[in-house]
Order: structure tokens, then C-alpha cells, then sequence
């Protein structure tokens, strides 16, 4: 593509390959500031899509590979779409995450390879001080990026526990890792140039980014994901500097930078730090959670219903507020939640859904899972624009969530969750609630709404109590 428009404009090479990189970075920026809505999102995608290829291309014609690596350089190509292609038509929504974990791991490894491979170009010559830099903090950051997406991947997909693992010295054990990192990056960039060091700091930063993520909860893999997101970014823009491409290095900085304000607005909404995020281990099983007893010792009482009553319930309200959460998403129950609001609205029924910024296990989790179901966007509400609708709202219907809508939050100094903006959901005049049974969410903590007089408890999967709201709500 760009070579065709070299010769058909009459720019020489070098001013066609730069203004195809530009025109590849315009539409990098569009497509992320289209992926910022549910609304124009899909077209962000291939917006972003496009720009990607552009610079492909311009690479290509920049670097001047042989024809062996061209062919290699397109086998890839077509590997990684298909790859793509096939992961985005067949995993399950409930997959989505952990698959956004593997995607960001492989760019994250995929920098720093490519730094390696470019520091054993130029190992034998007199490499200047700022290639070696960037190569190792390319291959630093991306190894890091690498292995805690691979930990993100194993706690998503419940290989391995979504609890914080935790252990004696773990702090000075990172610490120590660290040093040896600054330590090995010393002496590359500044006493000699040895590819075995490069080597050894290359694993030692593949154990850092184990240690690292290894001690924080499901609870917080949302931010976590953004974060780890951030940091390919920003090894793929480092790798960018070290063999000099201006793609990398323009995409690299938008997805680093992207990330970067991500995290902080997820934290943000947390009501928590990033240090706090990453280093108190929420989400770590509490004693005596879920046991459903009082400080004295009393069993709590709480009141559980039919989906007959509640459906009646609902068919008579006025105005319905739906929170979803993953429990939505394991039960792959979007699409009746959607029948169920298209019920009640040909009744008459006012329904919004209510959008927490970290329900879900990654950002805009609910969003996605929603728009599957061909939700109007119009009725998403983010937690900022429904939160004074509450207290005018009939019934909220919480199906799968737990802490964005704990009160503890608001009320309890000691919880960890203190200080965390939640759905004002207790505001309501009454409240339903969709989960399996009455055990804590992801931050190990019981939600004492559920114990209030005006909430009424819906045991069972969240599909099938959906479907029987539907029913119910059809014959009353």
C-alpha cells in the first residue's frame, strides 16, 4: 500500500514511509477515542485495525527484510489473524478476560524478544548507551508483562486459586529481585555488554512478574490487567526506540498511556491507591466469611423468595434497575436478562442497568457481555449518572454482583473495601438478589444487604432463575 502511494504522489521513500506511519498513528488515537463507548466501539476496532495494517506495511518497506523474512513476517501475520480471528468467534464471554490476559502476555513477551534480538545484532559492534537502555528496559518490562499476565490467566481461568497467595519474606524477596535487576541493568548499560547477563536478567524479571501478581486477588485482577496492559505498552514502544520504528514506538506510547490513565481511573473507582491495589491483598479468603452470623454469635436472618412473587413484584413496579456482575457472565445469562427487560418494558416498566466500573474481572467487562446481547446503549448507566436514581427506583435486581454494591463500603472503616464508591443499590425500596447461594464475593466479605428486611434472596443459577422471572412476570 504505501509503496503504491510513493509512486503515485511522487514523495520520495523516506517522506512516503513517515506519512504512512502518521496517518497509522491517527488512526491509532481514533480508534482508541471510538473504543471509548459502547456505541461506536466495533468501529473503533477496525479503525485501529486499519491503522495497524498501514503500518505494517510501512515496516516492511522500511526495514527492507529479505525475502525469507518477508515470507516469515507474513506467515506470522496470517497466524496471529487467524489466531485472533478464531479466539474472538469462539471463546465464551466468561473467557473474555483471561483471554485479554494471554493477548497482553504475548505482546509483552513479543517486545522483549524483539529487543533480544536486536541486542545480539549490534552486541558485537559499539551499541550507543541509549539502544542498550531501551533494549533493557524493553526486556525487563515485557518479561514482568509476560508472567504476571500468565498468574492473570491461570487465577481468570481457575487453574490456580483467584486468592491472594501470599508467603513469609515476600516483600524482601521482590526487593531482592529488583536489586538484581538494577544490578545486571548497571552493568549492561554501563561497565559491558554481555548477552548472557541479558539472558540472566531476562529470567530474573520473568520471577518478578510471577512474585508479583502471584499475591493479589480476583478482586483486583480488573486493574490488574490494566496495569499489565500499560506495561506491554510501554516495552513495545522501548522496543520501538531499540531497532527504530516509529510504529512501535507511536502505538506502544497510545496503549502505554491509555493504559497508564486506565489504571488510575479503575483504582480511582476502587476508592483505593495502586500501591493498596497491589500490595493489601484483597480479596484473601477472611475467617469466618460467609458464616452468616452476628458479633454475638446469633445466626443473621435473611428472607428468601419464589421467582413467582418477585416476578410480580416487578411486573407492578414502575421504575427497575438491573447491576449486573460475572456471576451474569458465568451463567451466560445476558441475553434473558435482555428478554426479561424487554418484558417488563412492554408493561411499562422503566428498566436502566447499572454499570460499576470494576464489576466484572476486566474494565468494561459488563459493557461487552451486555452489548452481546444487544442491550441498548442508551440504558447503560454508569455508576455515576444512576447512582441518584436509586432512591426513586422500585426494585434493583442484582444478578451475579456482590461488592460494587456492598454498603460496608460506605459504612465499615475495617472492611477492605472502605472507601470504594458503590451502586447505591440498598437505596432502593426493594432489592433482589440472583446468586447460587450466600457466600462473600471476590473480596472474601459478607454483604450485609443481603441481611436487610427489604431484600429478598433467588437461589439458583442465574439463567435459569431469569428465565423463570421472564415466565413469571409474563403471567402476572
Amino acid at each position: 500500500m504505501s509503496t503504491y502511494l510513493i509512486a503515485t504522489t511522487g514523495l520520495t521513500l523516506s517522506q512516503g514511509i513517515r506519512l504512512a506511519y502518521l496517518v497509522a498513528a491517527i488512526l491509532f488515537i481514533l480508534g482508541l477515542k471510538q473504543l471509548s463507548s459502547p456505541k461506536s466501539a466495533r468501529k473503533g476496532n477496525w479503525t485501529a485495525a486499519i491503522g495497524m495494517a498501514i503500518a505494517l506495511g510501512a515496516s516492511l518497506t522500511d526495514l527492507h527484510p529479505s525475502t525469507i523474512k518477508v515470507v516469515l513476517i507474513l506467515v506470522g501475520v496470517i497466524v496471529g489473524t487467524a489466531a485472533g480471528w478464531f479466539s474472538a468467534r469462539k471463546v465464551a464471554m466468561t473467557a473474555i478476560p483471561q483471554m485479554v490476559a494471554a493477548f497482553n502476555g504475548v505482546g509483552g513477551g513479543a517486545a522483549a524478544l524483539v529487543s533480544i534480538d536486536e541486542y545480539m545484532r549490534v552486541v558485537g559492534g559499539s551499541p550507543a548507551i541509549v539502544s542498550i537502555v531501551t533494549v533493557v528496559f524493553s526486556v525487563v518490562v515485557g518479561s514482568v508483562s509476560f508472567a504476571g499476565s500468565v498468574i492473570a490467566f491461570l487465577k481468570l481461568q481457575e487453574v490456580m486459586s483467584g486468592t491472594p497467595i501470599t508467603y513469609p519474606g515476600q516483600r524482601l524477596i521482590n526487593a531482592s529481585l529488583i536489586v538484581v535487576i538494577l544490578a545486571a541493568a548497571v552493568y549492561l548499560v554501563g561497565i559491558h555488554a554481555s548477552v548472557p547477563i541479558l539472558a540472566a536478567m531476562l529470567v530474573v524479571s520473568v520471577v518478578l512478574g510471577l512474585a508479583f501478581v502471584l499475591p493479589i486477588g480476583g478482586a483486583d485482577m480488573p486493574v490488574v490487567i490494566s496495569m499489565l496492559n500499560a506495561f506491554t505498552g510501554i516495552a513495545v514502544a522501548a522496543s520501538g526506540f531499540a531497532i527504530g520504528n516509529t510504529g512501535l514506538i507511536v502505538g506502544g506510547t497510545l496503549v502505554g498511556a491509555s493504559g497508564t490513565l486506565l489504571t488510575k481511573m479503575m483504582s480511582d473507582s476502587m476508592g483505593r491507591n495502586l500501591g493498596n491495589v497491589l500490595f493489601a491483598a484483597v480479596g484473601k479468603v477472611i475467617p469466618g466469611a460467609g458464616t452468616q452470623t452476628d458479633e454475638s454469635g446469633e445466626v443473621k436472618s435473611y428472607r428468601s423468595g419464589t421467582a413467582e412473587d418477585i416476578g410480580v413484584l416487578l411486573a407492578y413496579s414502575k421504575k427497575v434497575i438491573i447491576v449486573p456482575g460475572y456471576g451474569l457472565a458465568v451463567a451466560q445469562a445476558q441475553h434473558v436478562a435482555r428478554e426479561l427487560a424487554s418484558t417488563l418494558e412492554k408493561r411499562g416498566v422503566e428498566v436502566t442497568y447499572a454499570i460499576h466500573p470494576v464489576a466484572g474481572r476486566m474494565p468494561g467487562h459488563m459493557n461487552v457481555l451486555l452489548a452481546e446481547a444487544d442491550v441498548p446503549y442508551d440504558q447503560l448507566k454508569e455508576m455515576e449518572a444512576v447512582n441518584d436514581d436509586f432512591q426513586f427506583t422500585d426494585v434493583v435486581l442484582v444478578v451475579g454482583a456482590n461488592d460494587v454494591v456492598n454498603p460496608a463500603a460506605r459504612e465499615s472503616k475495617d472492611s477492605p473495601i472502605y472507601g470504594m464508591p458503590i451502586l447505591n443499590a440498598d437505596r432502593a425500596k426493594n432489592i433482589v438478589f440472583l446468586k447460587r447461594s450466600m457466600r462473600p464475593g471476590f473480596a472474601g466479605i459478607d454483604n450485609q444487604l443481603m441481611y436487610d428486611p427489604k431484600t429478598i434472596m433467588l437461589f439458583g443459577d442465574a439463567k435459569e432463575s431469569l428465565t423463570k422471572l421472564v415466565a413469571a412476570v409474563k403471567a402476572g
